[in-house]
């Protein structure tokens, strides 16, 4: 006869085996490369050879600051240890994403009530290891595996912080010093930012929702405390990238550029801002924002929705004419792009600053997310794609519903312990994170993985033992 404890630890490793294997499955039958691939390979290759962060531009190794170094820094040290191989970084990969699986197990435990944390945990962990969403991106050297770890972490920290357990002691032998949460927090977020810029959002939203708890003049002091200790934790982590930027190119950049441009690059904001009246697929990400000034960009690749008369059709088609002729957006046609940009917003305003990002945020938040696997996502017309690809339109569906259905859990999950302070923090994050993604040039499903870890801890919420919603904590 097993005891409790037994039977939890069984099943601890039965979850950390299957998801070790499924991983493995994606590593070895499907891995991918994505376009920003070769560059941090390039940046890890160049920083363990030569000693410099960089790329070779015209013949020339030049420092550039056009990524933060953390995944570089990751490949960069896999290489050093075990070698240049692109199966090893994905072998290291999946044992760092089992490891935010555990992370996603305890946040989900501290989010349960006190009878339900090992029941909660568990499913958590077992849910987060069979994602196959996380699962599939530890096949392709890319950002999301390191930064969603240091998401986690960071979440599970800042939950505890929140709970009011801001200390926490460390013993080192024979010695224990107590280490502050807020501190430990910002830390762990500037990590994060060494391998996404954008991950400070998650202070913003630590800052909004402490704003509120601690509203009162009397607890003032004390959200200052917080808040200065976060930054300072981040601002001590991102020094070393400022004060590399500085002496090497002599400009202050504690994270990447905003448009990841080389130096001396021309930006053409004019034609982002035309594509921010009407993206919003992924295929369009596809077909305009990746192919330019690289491939000829087609009238006929576009949406309808990318014109509202058949006489601004006809002037896209001629700045698109002009575009494909060189492959290149100068200041005088990027400026005629800014104007049929200003005309569209001008004529439909909400369509640009409302319909166009909430369109968005659905894209890249229910989506069947098979752009690493070899399956078009398609599924309309829904009779023709299933007479021409059965085994694509079995696999899109699936995996679309399995989406829904993890955050339709999650959305149960967060509900059924809406009291708890912490599940306002992750609620903040999530909304604060999509808004931010609907206003980038190229708004990718991938850029929501981040937050799956924790929307699957909301997700395990669904078996805590009592229907009934617990008094505040």
């Amino acid at each position: 006869m097993h005891s409790p404890g037994s039977l939890r630890r069984y099943s601890w490793m039965a979850a950390f085996g299957l998801g070790l294997a499924l991983r493995l499955f994606f590593v070895l039958h499907f891995p991918s490369e994505a376009g920003d691939t070769r560059i941090y390979e390039e940046l890890a290759r160049n920083w363990h050879d030569y000693g410099v962060y960089g790329l070779f531009i015209n013949g020339h190794l030049t420092p550039v600051d056009i990524r933060v170094p953390g995944y570089p820094a990751f490949l960069a040290t896999v290489s050093a240890v075990i070698g240049q191989s692109r199966l090893a970084v994905m072998f290291c990969q999946a044992l760092l994403d089992l490891l935010t699986c555990f992370l996603a197990a305890t946040l989900a435990g501290r989010l349960a009530p006190p009878a339900s944390r090992e029941r909660v945990s568990t499913a958590a962990l077992w849910l987060a290891a069979l994602c196959p969403f996380t699962a599939n991106y530890t096949a392709v050297l890319l950002t999301e595996v390191v930064v969603t770890f240091f998401t986690t972490l960071a979440l599970l920290i800042f939950v505890y912080a929140a709970d009011g357990q801001e200390e926490f002691r460390l013993r080192v032998g024979i010695h224990s010093f107590s280490l502050g949460l807020w501190f430990a927090g910002g830390l762990v977020v500037g990590m994060g930012t060494l391998v996404r810029p954008e991950t400070p959002l998650l202070l913003t939203a630590v800052g909004i929702v402490l704003g509120v708890r601690w509203r009162k003049p009397a607890d003032w002091p004390r959200l200052l405390r917080a808040s200065l200790w976060m930054t300072g934790g981040l601002f001590l982590v991102l020094l070393p990238w400022g004060v590399r930027n500085w002496t090497s190119l002599h400009r202050v950049q504690l994270l990447a550029p905003r448009y990841a441009q080389l130096p001396e690059e021309y930006v053409p904001r004019g034609f982002f801002a035309w594509t921010k009246t009407w993206l919003v697929r992924f295929r369009d990400v596809y077909l305009v924002m990746w192919k330019l000034e690289d491939e000829p960009i087609y009238l006929a690749d576009l949406p309808a929705s990318a014109f509202d008369s058949e006489q601004e059709r006809e002037q896209v088609r001629t700045l698109l004419a002009e575009y494909n002729e060189h492959l290149k957006i100068p200041p005088p046609l990027d400026g005629k792009f800014a104007r049929l940009a200003r005309e569209r917003t001008h004529r439909h305003p909400l369509r640009t600053f409302l319909w166009i990002p909430f369109s968005r945020a659905g894209t890249i938040w229910f989506t069947p997310r098979v752009e690493l696997l070899p399956y078009s996502g398609h599924l309309w017309p829904l009779s023709q794609q299933w007479d021409e690809d059965r085994e694509d339109f079995l696999v899109t569906i699936g995996l679309g519903l399995l989406n829904v259905f993890y955050i339709g859990l999650a959305i149960f999950g967060a509900w059924r312990r809406r009291t708890c302070r912490g599940i306002w923090l992750l609620a903040c994050y999530f909304v604060i994170r999509t808004a931010f993604l609907t206003q980038i040039e190229a708004p990718e499903p991938r850029y929501v993985m981040v937050c799956f870890p924790a929307v699957l801890s909301l997700a395990a919420l669904s078996w805590i033992k009592s229907p009934k919603s617990p008094e505040p904590r």
